[in-house]
């Protein structure tokens, strides 16, 4: 079985579909089809070719990163947050997961002809608010208007700069062997908050999407784990298990999970139970994973814990040596199965 998981993963990427779908933007296999056959076959260059959170580059001497998101979350208003406040948080800790200290942001977007001036005004404090709170600046712009029915009231895009100041590389390809995989808190919250919000499930759930900055717990981890630090990632689209996949594949190793110490909250677990989808899936927008070496995993693990954005900070697993290219959960029942990367797309439209 392990053999023809890895023969179908060194196919050639090909889109087999003659129309885009909503699988295509859910970050699962259909998306990595897409970004692997479509954008990065007509892009390529090595600065892309690592795919990661945003690109690793460099001027003059300088050390910078640099990304860009688009942000179509429906409803555009939540519990815990906003499209407005999730597209400068959700900028900021790509940059961060970088290893960067962001500095600048640009944003555009796309309205919808008969939005409601006073929700665009209200949005555009809470995208104020968020970037004051990270120290960044959203510096360059651009705004467009389309026709009624055209883009669902607004959508936002959000590109950022950053200075990477500290000599740590950070590569989902760098994983080894022996490293240890930390998630700074609960997982599942935003994706389920914004399914609840939708109204389209009959369930009352205290919970609220876990949108922040990450930049500053980010520089903490660098700060205790050094060089240590092999990875970091932020958990949104295609959840944790997407992630740990994605490193599993680019660093030819196994991440083996136990399931009894993965955080989620029993809101998010009930509710993904009755929607038959496994939290694992399920996007974050304020969480993120930390592969380090074993040595450095405790200093790092305490300076999480140290902070409230990484006060539920946990181990949930290892990295192994084989099967490599897979994900191994250890169940509560004492078995072991492959965890995947997400096919469908169960929450649409979620970032």
């Amino acid at each position: 079985m392990l053999a023809r998981i890895e023969k179908v993963r060194r196919r050639r990427p090909r889109v087999r579909e003659e129309r885009i779908t909503l699988a295509h933007g859910a970050g699962g296999k259909a998306t990595a089809t897409l970004i692997d056959a479509v954008f990065l076959e007509a892009f390529r260059n090595p600065a892309l070719e690592r795919l990661g959170d945003g690109a690793a580059v460099e001027v003059d001497g300088t050390r910078l990163a640099f990304t860009t998101d688009s942000y179509v979350v429906s409803p555009l208003f939540f519990p815990g947050g906003d499209i407005g406040d999730l597209a400068v948080n959700g900028t900021v800790n790509d940059l961060a997961m970088c290893g960067a200290r962001p500095l600048w942001l640009s944003a555009g977007f796309v309205l919808e002809e008969g939005f409601a001036v006073a929700d665009l005004e209200r949005i555009v404090a809470s995208m104020a608010r968020a970037a004051a709170a990270a120290g960044v600046s959203i510096v360059t712009g651009d705004t467009k208007v389309v026709g009624r029915g055209k883009a669902d009231g607004l959508f936002v895009t959000t590109a950022g700069v950053g200075v990477r100041e500290r000599p740590t590389v950070l590569d989902a390809a760098a994983a080894r062997p022996g490293d240890v995989v930390l998630v700074s808190g609960p997982i599942g919250d935003h994706g389920v908050t914004i399914l609840i919000a939708r109204g389209e499930l009959d369930i009352d759930a205290d919970l609220a999407s876990d949108t922040a900055p990450l930049h500053e717990l980010a520089a903490a981890v660098l700060d205790a784990g050094g060089e240590g630090v092999r990875v970091l990632r932020d958990a949104t689209r295609g959840g944790v298990a997407t992630i740990l996949n994605e490193i599993a594949v680019a660093s030819d190793v196994a991440v083996v999970v136990d399931e009894t110490t993965i955080p989620v909250r029993p809101e998010v677990a009930g509710a993904a139970e009755l929607l038959g989808i496994d939290p694992l899936y399920v996007a974050c927008e304020g969480r993120m994973v930390v592969v380090v070496d074993a040595e450095r995993a405790p200093a790092v693990l305490a300076a999480m814990t140290d902070r409230p954005d990484g006060a539920g900070a946990v181990a949930i697993g290892r990295v192994a040596d084989d099967p490599p290219g897979l994900v191994l959960l250890r169940t509560g029942f004492g078995g072991t199965r492959i965890v995947d990367v997400l096919v469908g797309d169960p929450l649409p439209r979620i970032c």
